[in-house]
């Protein structure tokens, strides 16, 4: 048994799918699944058992011991400043998953963040030397950067585990995430409305309007890389999850004008001030540490994750 928790969410449901379709045994998913707005996820994966998020603990206690547990369960609102909220969803809820999987052999791969890089003044490694270095601009990237001091510094862990710094993800199931969906979402939805897309103006020196630079990831790779954690389980710890090619919101939009067949047509806007001063603008993942592990499968491109996304998902109305 494998369970996926944030299974109803973007992630989650994505993986679950494609446990569903590929591991032998059986696949548990875990969320809250009373929101309305994610019900569409489900769509690919009803037939799989679904436990609530607070009867999760409580219902472990009668079950047989999984595999493994894959905790992408999380608040991801960067634009929530109070802590409180992430503290009880992604550090003491992340805790009890953690403690459970070290004290009944069960492997655990969690969700982390680029967040906690901050602004980068560190660098984009994974090196477990340098994470308490590290000064996120936001209460969302310092409860993901909490939690990994947290279990860097436990005795008791699970045998094998790996918290996964993810960069930016995106992809099939965000319909539901508003503000917080990737920029490709909102591209296609802006572009498709009004034959344009707004970017946000570089309020950097170092940086022109629209070449801010960030490290797209398609959710497709993302799966990639979890299912060969599971099947090759190489020394646990933390592990960066990009493509360590750093590209700019210019170089997305021009792949969303391109696949959608549009002209192509960028206009700029002031950065919204409540996260101007908490805003990355360079991210790019260090991935040695993921590729001296075995993982050697080519990551998606910019453009063919795109044209993927936008072809055979947004222009379908397609969950994955």
């Amino acid at each position: 048994m494998i369970i996926v928790t944030g299974a109803a969410g973007f992630i989650g449901s994505c993986l679950a799918k494609d446990l569903s379709d590929q591991y032998a045994g059986e696949v548990v998913i875990v969320d809250d699944f009373h929101r309305k707005e994610k019900l569409c996820n489900l769509r690919s994966i009803e037939r799989l058992k679904q436990i609530d998020r607070d009867e999760f603990f409580r219902w472990l206690e009668n079950q047989n011991t999984p595999e493994a547990i894959i905790h992408i369960g999380a608040r991801t609102d960067t634009t929530e400043f109070d802590y409180s909220i992430f503290e009880k969803l992604n550090v003491d809820f992340t805790k009890k998953v953690w403690s459970y999987c070290a004290n009944n052999d069960v492997a655990l791969i969690y969700a982390s963040s680029a967040a906690t890089y901050g602004g980068g003044e560190h660098g984009y490694s994974d090196d477990h030397a340098l994470v308490d270095k590290l000064k996120p601009l936001n209460p969302y990237g310092e409860s993901k950067q909490a939690f990994d001091l947290w279990a860097l510094s436990q005795v008791n862990k699970p045998k094998y585990w790996y918290g996964l710094k993810f960069f930016n993800v995106y992809g099939p199931n965000e319909y539901h995430k508003g503000r917080m969906a990737s920029v490709v979402f909102h591209a296609y939805n802006q572009i498709e409305s009004t034959g344009k897309m707004h970017l946000f103006r570089s309020h950097n020196k170092r940086y022109k309007d629209g070449e801010q630079l960030r490290d797209f990831i398609y959710v497709k790779d993302v799966i990639s890389v979890i299912q060969f954690l599971l099947k090759t389980k190489p020394e646990s710890g933390l592990y960066n999850l990009g493509t360590g090619n750093a590209r700019t919101f210019i170089d997305l939009v021009k792949s969303v004008f391109s696949a959608m067949d549009k002209e192509m047509d960028i206009a700029f806007i002031d950065t919204p001030e409540d996260i101007r001063d908490k805003y990355q603008y360079f991210t790019e993942a260090d991935m040695r540490k993921l590729r001296k592990a075995g993982y050697q499968k080519a990551l998606t491109s910019l453009e063919a994750g795109v044209n993927d996304y936008v072809t055979n998902y947004l222009l379908r109305d397609a969950n994955y």
